[in-house]
């Protein structure tokens, strides 16, 4: 094939779920050509469609962490557990284990802290903006962390500790501050911790809002399935869709989500990842609306306001794109929701289908984002695991700079594609 890349100065995105909606809102904002292709442009499959919803610059503490490991090995015995290892564990899994378990120490934590703090309290700076540009509803009440447990509430008390050591605002509460902070919700817990500066609003109202803005920038949304990356040279020359269609472009940005890895392997690039699966359920008629979002420590799942309904939603399934649902783990998802919120019952969740999506995770709990250094148009903007949705804003306002070859408003060094590619090691 023949590819002239001066007459295209289009700019494709391959992925159009949160990360590639944030990336093209903020290249056509800047007056880029914009195409986002997608293998599935309504988001069925989009780990953002029905997730939490949640604005988390209090997550500062990565997926690899002390204790992971241990926990996580324990949970595996659990059919009802929030995490599970495919037993199908292959070469590229075992890697991904292994990496996950070199970097699950508390140095790796201290590195991580001050750059994901910076990454998370911008990324809800620019929320802030994103909400009034285009008129998408963000509720600023904060964050509950619940416990049920002595050892769990100590435990958090040291992560609010830490969090606050940071800049990051967190206050430890007792049973009866819980009830003052959210009235509404009958919560069963012995305290937690409250994280002010978060916040949550409908995902699917923000993937809707970012696409028509991208569309009325002049961007263009392409349904397709990219089965072949074209290399010219020291530069990516086109895309080949499953149809035979190509796209052309002076650069591309690479935000496939859970099926990044695959891309990424035709770019001659290793990019450790795994989907992480998880579920959730979406509640209509409720007994009571908690006014702020939580995460259940204990158990693992998360539950959000989204007007009028509720979301609950959990559990970390590791390996494979496979969507199919496990009813045990959501039973285990139901049964741990009721325990903390005494008013639901799990005939509450009679009726209601699962929902699965698919997270991209890396090895190290940080997401990928950074120019690839053998191919000099492409950039890369994945992994980010659980945390998708909260460093959406700020990934597109990193790749718009990185393009323009500006100083980044964050250093991204520490979260080059290449960083587990000893052949491009600088």
């Amino acid at each position: 094939m023949n590819f002239d890349l001066e007459t295209h100065d289009s700019i494709s995105i391959v992925g159009g779920g949160i990360i590639g909606l944030c990336v093209g809102y903020e290249l056509s904002k800047a007056g880029y050509k914009v195409v986002i292709i997608d293998r599935d442009p309504n988001w069925s499959q989009s780990s953002a469609q029905k997730n939490a919803g949640m604005i988390v610059p209090s997550h500062f503490i990565p997926l690899a962490a002390p204790g992971v490991v241990k926990l996580g090995l324990k949970w595996m015995f659990s059919r009802k557990s929030p995490f599970a290892l495919s037993p199908q564990l292959n070469l590229e899994m075992w890697r991904w284990c292994w990496t996950l378990y070199r970097h699950a120490n508390r140095e790796h934590v201290e590195r991580c802290g001050p750059l994901l703090r910076d990454i998370g309290l911008l990324s809800r700076r620019l929320f802030d903006e994103i909400a009034e540009q285009l008129c998408i509803p963000l509720e600023r009440h904060g964050l509950l962390m619940l416990c049920q447990t002595e050892a769990a509430l100590h435990k958090e008390s040291q992560t609010a500790e830490q969090a606050n050591s940071l800049g990051i605002e967190a206050e430890v509460c007792i049973a009866d501050r819980l009830r003052e902070l959210d009235p509404n919700a009958t919560i069963n817990a012995i305290g937690g911790v409250w994280f002010p500066q978060d916040a949550h609003l409908d995902s699917k109202t923000l993937l809707t809002k970012l696409r028509d803005a991208v569309e009325k920038n002049g961007g263009q949304i392409v349904q397709g399935e990219v089965q072949r990356l074209h290399v010219r040279g020291n530069r990516l020359a086109a895309l080949e869709l499953k149809d035979g269609q190509t796209y052309s472009a002076r650069s591309f940005v690479l935000s496939g989500g859970a099926w990044s890895q695959d891309l990424a392997r035709q770019l001659n690039l290793r990019l450790p990842l795994q989907a992480g699966k998880g579920y959730s359920f979406t509640m209509e008629n409720v007994p009571e609306l908690p006014a702020l979002c939580s995460i259940l420590v204990e158990a693992r799942v998360a539950v959000t306001p989204i007007g009028n309904c509720l979301r609950v939603a959990g559990t970390m399934e590791i390996g494979g794109n496979d969507l199919r649902v496990n009813q045990r783990r959501t039973e285990g998802i139901i049964e741990s929701f009721c325990r903390y919120y005494s008013a639901f019952k799990p005939e509450n969740f009679v009726g209601i289908e699962p929902w699965a999506g698919l997270r991209p995770c890396s090895p190290d709990g940080l997401p990928y984002i950074g120019k690839l250094l053998h191919l000099q148009n492409v950039i890369v903007a994945t992994g980010h695991a659980m945390l998708g949705l909260s460093l959406g804003p700020v990934t597109g306002l990193l790749v718009k700079q990185i393009l323009a070859d500006e100083e980044p408003a964050i250093d991204v060094k520490p979260l080059a594609p290449y960083r587990f590619d000893k052949r491009y090691k600088v």
